[in-house]
């Protein structure tokens, strides 16, 4: 799962045979085996480049902390807002939190 979320983040860095293979492995639920028979590759070949895009993905994510960094926005908006819900604020500001929660 954690791949799959990086996968979201840093994608768009990965080579097109990198990202197509990760997409159908995490998104798409498809086996080695299947994986291999789209890309005209053997299921080891595969397996190789699934590791290695993992690897660069979680090497982004060291260098970045993009991944993390949106995780921990996303929380602290989402506790943000459930505060809001609990507390008698003006409909107006209570709106914009809402708002700016569904913006992560």
């Amino acid at each position: 799962m954690y791949i799959g979320f990086l996968l979201d983040f840093y994608g768009d860095l990965l080579g097109e045979h990198k990202r197509e293979a990760l997409s159908m492995y995490f998104n798409e639920d498809l086996s080695l085996s299947e994986i291999a028979e789209v890309m005209g590759i053997s299921r080891q070949g595969v397996r190789n480049i699934i590791k290695k895009a993992g690897d660069e993905l979680l090497f982004y994510e060291e260098k970045l902390g993009l991944a993390g960094r949106f995780r921990e926005l996303r929380e602290t908006a989402d506790r943000i807002c459930a505060m809001s819900r609990q507390c008698d604020l003006p409909e107006e500001l209570r709106r914009e939190i809402e708002h700016l929660s569904s913006l992560v």
